[in-house]
C-alpha cells in the first residue's frame, strides 16, 4: 500500500511539474513600430531577469508589431494575434502571461474584450491566466490630445508618442473614454476582462542631476517626462496620470509601495530594470 501511495504522489507531482512547465510569458510593448522590442524597448537585461520566474525561462517571446496603428489594426491586434497564437502552439503553452507597457495594455484589452471580432482570439483568452500592465494609458493622456494639435509635446515628446499617429490619436481622453465606454472590458461600469488585469502605477518622476536614481534608464527621458509632468496631474508618470494607468482591472501597486528604496517609476522606467521592479514581477509569475 506504502509503494502504491508513493507511486501516486510521485505521479502527482510529476503531472504538476508538467503543468506548470507550459506556463510561459509574452512581453508586449507599448505605441511605435517594433522589429526588435528586445533590446529597444525593453532591454536584455530587464527580460532576462523577469522570465527567471518561469518553472522553464526559455518559454517567453518578446512580440514586434505596429503599435502606432489603432488598436484593432491587422497591424497591431492582429499581429499581436499572430504571434502569441504561434508561440502558444510551438511551446505548447497552456498558462500565458502578459507583461504589457503603456499603449500595448489597450491592445491586449482589445483582444480580451471582443472574442468574436476574430477567430484568433479565443484561443489567447482561454491561455492567458493574467495581464501585468505596467504604466497601462487604459484612459488615454492629455499629452496625446497636445500631440495632436500640433503644439509643442510634438517635438518634445516625439521619441515616446510617435508624433501624430493613430495610436496617438487613439489615447486621446475622449476617444478613450468611448472606446472604453463601447468596445473595452475592464474599466468602471463594464464587463470585467475575462482574465486577471492588474496594473503597476508610476507616480513621480525624478531627474535631479546629483541623484543617482535619476539615471536608470537614461537621464536624457527623466528630464523630458519632468517637463511633460508639470502639465499632467501631481500623481503621474511624466506621460500619463496614475488616474488613467489605474482606469483598467484592479491596482496592484503603485511604485513606492513595492520599489526599492520607495523610488516612484517614471513612464520609461516602468519597462527597465529599475529599482527592483524585475525582481517583483519575476516572483509573481
Amino acid at each position: 500500500m506504502k509503494k502504491i501511495m508513493t507511486a501516486i504522489v510521485l505521479s502527482s507531482f510529476a503531472l504538476m511539474a508538467s503543468a506548470s512547465a507550459n506556463q510561459g510569458i509574452a512581453f508586449i510593448h507599448g505605441t511605435g513600430q517594433q522589429t526588435d522590442a528586445y533590446n529597444d524597448y525593453w532591454s536584455g537585461d530587464f527580460v532576462n531577469s523577469v522570465r527567471q520566474g518561469l518553472p522553464n525561462s526559455s518559454k517567453y517571446t518578446v512580440t514586434n508589431c505596429d503599435f502606432d496603428q489603432f488598436m484593432w489594426a491587422e497591424a497591431a491586434a492582429g499581429c499581436l494575434a499572430n504571434q502569441l497564437n504561434s508561440f502558444i502552439a510551438n511551446e505548447n503553452i497552456t498558462s500565458l502571461v502578459l507583461l504589457t507597457h503603456s499603449n500595448g495594455g489597450n491592445v491586449v484589452r482589445w483582444i480580451l474584450s471582443n472574442p468574436t471580432y476574430d477567430s484568433r482570439y479565443p484561443s489567447i483568452i482561454n491561455t492567458t491566466s493574467k495581464v501585468i500592465a505596467l504604466a497601462p494609458s487604459s484612459l488615454g493622456t492629455p499629452l496625446a490630445d497636445a500631440a495632436t494639435q500640433g503644439n509643442i509635446f510634438e517635438s518634445t515628446l516625439g521619441w515616446l508618442l510617435g508624433y501624430n499617429s493613430d495610436a496617438v490619436k487613439q489615447q486621446q481622453v475622449s476617444w478613450m473614454a468611448y472606446y472604453n465606454d463601447n468596445w473595452l472590458s475592464g474599466t468602471s461600469g463594464r464587463p470585467t476582462l475575462p482574465s486577471t488585469f492588474k496594473a503597476v502605477v508610476g507616480s513621480d518622476v525624478d531627474s535631479a542631476i546629483w541623484d543617482s536614481d535619476s539615471y536608470c534608464g537614461g537621464y536624457q527621458y527623466q528630464v523630458a517626462l519632468e517637463t511633460t509632468q508639470n502639465w499632467l496631474d501631481s500623481c503621474s508618470d511624466g506621460f500619463l496620470e496614475c488616474s488613467s494607468q489605474s482606469g483598467a482591472g484592479t491596482v496592484w501597486f503603485k511604485d513606492k509601495e513595492k520599489t526599492q528604496g520607495s523610488e516612484p517609476l517614471s513612464h520609461h522606467q516602468s519597462r527597465r530594470d529599475c529599482f527592483n521592479l524585475d525582481t517583483i514581477i519575476r516572483n509573481d509569475i
